[in-house]
């Protein structure tokens, strides 16, 4: 998992449903100024939005965290306070709902509860993936409603680790909740059903890996979907972008302000997920042989699409407002997205300053997306697009862009989409080690044949077909592929999009080559590729180089097991 931080829960005034397009004279079929067709593939079917738990509007104070931070003396373990507690007759005890109320900061342990048990989870807080700010809201009561809302929680490993910190059961079982629940994801939007679900809630799938190469372009039903919380709910009539912060003239815009006011371009850029191919880390144990897991989603090859963007330049609504790039002010430009957590943050990130506003950076505020208004799940009416770098510095649903001297310290900034040594596990980890992931590194996949297809010797050879893609604008120059497992090599032929600019080439190259089996073999074969950018940079052979307990910016050969059978 990973990516959000935000502010004020879906603003009042402009918290509404879904009512109507962007605009209605916006043409689903106009061609770009640079020539670029966006695919026509037809879409059929879409699939149902589910339902769940919200979570409570339990707030944390800032003196919980102040002395969660001053506490030295966090008291007895929790295997030392459980076999106290559980006394000579060895059964835990039971503890009633105001007992466990009181139990709320470092100082007096912090207790929560889960179904029937009680937990003291003091010792867990600050391991715990999603910073300490997020745990501590479930302090003095159940975890429940907070993972009905982060429902990658719903997992036996999950719960095995909470049994850890068992320290007795709650006194008449488990109460419904006094309030009544809401549902966060009961506006989500339609999903096609051929995207394969990776999470629930937050909705979270990629495209099947044969319809990414079935086009330059991914239809806009197909594209994977990466969201970190609820997808909101805007009123398009009054929805503006705020721009401010240090050396701005503050600015409120809305759509057809910022599409009269400056002029509209198009970009053909691909959006990769960090974790993208993350499930190939996670088969593989830790290198050294460790038990330290990686925790996120299983995204396979598939958490990867390319669109064709059409908005204005950041840097022109920058500079409107009165930016100087030469302001020794301001080092990022921050982006705060209408998505919150059950606290009302906003999900934020930001980039650096240079990125914005140079010539070459191409970052966009784009309401556009093949040709037709970005839909809702993709982060329409507005959202930025910041190509060659981690999808997650491009905020979907932007609400405010801010110049600032410091880089955003929201926790999809700080506390995670970073990667570390192989070496590092979670009982080590130090986030502030690492710089948060920018640019992305030169990748390529196989998305056919697929894993375990099988191959007739009769044929006599086998077509692969991929994609490959470096970050930074720089230019894929080269793919090759093996069927023997890298012994030997064949140079792949690749298909771009046209009218992508030297060092700025955002987009993918799809290739394809079709290669002789080896003479007389069957049994077990493996395919694979690896991608070479304009800089030489290469694919590394071997997962374990790149491994990291987040299961992020795994680059290393995409590999592919297929079985050669004379049927």
């Amino acid at each position: 998992g990973g990516c959000c931080d935000a502010g004020g829960a879906w603003r009042s005034g402009r918290v509404a449903l879904w009512t109507r397009s962007l605009s209605s004279n916006s043409s689903s079929n106009q061609q770009s100024s640079d020539g670029l067709k966006p695919s026509a593939w037809g879409m059929l079917g879409v699939a149902a939005a589910a339902a769940g738990l919200l979570m409570t509007n339990n707030a944390i104070a800032d003196s919980q965290l102040k002395e969660f931070k001053a506490a030295t003396a966090p008291g007895p373990s929790k295997a030392v306070k459980k076999e106290q507690q559980a006394g000579s007759a060895g059964a835990l005890p039971e503890y009633s709902a105001e007992e466990v109320a009181k139990h709320r900061t470092p100082k007096d342990r912090v207790w929560v509860t889960y179904k029937d048990g009680v937990y003291d989870i003091t010792d867990f807080i600050t391991q715990h993936p999603g910073g300490t700010a997020k745990i501590m809201l479930a302090a003095g009561g159940s975890v429940e409603p907070f993972w009905g809302l982060y429902q990658q929680h719903q997992k036996q490993e999950i719960r095995d680790i909470l049994e850890q910190y068992k320290i007795g059961s709650l006194k008449g079982g488990a109460k419904p909740s006094i309030r009544q629940i809401e549902d966060p994801y009961k506006n989500e939007p339609s999903r096609h059903p051929a995207l394969l679900v990776r999470s629930a809630k937050p909705f979270n799938a990629e495209t099947p890996a044969e319809l990414l190469v079935a086009s330059p372009v991914t239809p806009v039903d197909v594209f994977f979907t990466r969201h970190h919380l609820p997808v909101p709910t805007v009123d398009t009539e009054i929805y503006t972008v705020q721009v401010g912060g240090a050396g701005l003239r503050s600015l409120l815009l809305t759509v057809p302000e910022l599409q009269q006011k400056f002029k509209k371009v198009e970009l053909a850029a691909t959006i990769q997920c960090a974790g993208n191919r993350r499930a190939e880390m996670k088969a593989m144990s830790a290198p050294g042989g460790g038990g330290h897991q990686i925790k996120g989603l299983d995204w396979d090859a598939g958490a990867i699409s390319t669109a064709v963007w059409g908005g204005v330049l950041l840097r022109d609504v920058l500079k409107s407002a009165g930016l100087r790039a030469d302001d020794p002010n301001v080092s990022h430009i921050h982006f705060y997205g209408h998505d919150t957590d059950e606290s009302g943050t906003q999900y934020a990130a930001s980039v650096p300053v240079s990125k914005a506003l140079s010539d070459q950076g191409d970052v966009i505020i784009a309401w556009e997306m093949n040709g037709q208004p970005i839909p809702r799940d993709h982060g329409g009416p507005l959202r930025v697009i910041v190509p060659g770098t981690t999808g997650a510095r491009s905020v979907k649903w932007i609400d405010r862009i801010v110049a600032s001297a410091d880089e955003c310290q929201g926790h999809w900034q700080q506390k995670d989409y970073k990667a570390f040594s192989p070496g590092t596990d979670w009982d080590n980890l130090d986030w502030s080690s690492a710089p948060a992931i920018q640019e992305m590194p030169v990748q390529s996949a196989i998305c056919e044949p697929s894993a375990g297809q099988q191959i007739s010797t009769y044929d006599g050879e086998v077509t692969m077909k991929g994609y490959a893609w470096s970050g930074g604008g720089k230019d894929i120059i080269r793919v090759d592929v093996s069927v023997d497992g890298g012994k030997h090599w064949t140079p792949a032929k690749l298909q771009k999009l046209p009218h992508q600019k030297p060092d700025r080439v955002w987009a993918w190259s799809l290739w394809e080559a079709t290669v002789p089996l080896p003479e007389g073999f069957k049994g077990q074969l493996e395919l694979v590729c690896k991608a070479t950018d304009q800089a030489y940079n290469t694919q590394p052979e071997d997962t374990s180089a790149v491994w990291n307990i987040r299961g992020l910016v795994n680059n290393a050969w995409h590999k592919v097991p297929v079985a050669v059978t004379d049927e």
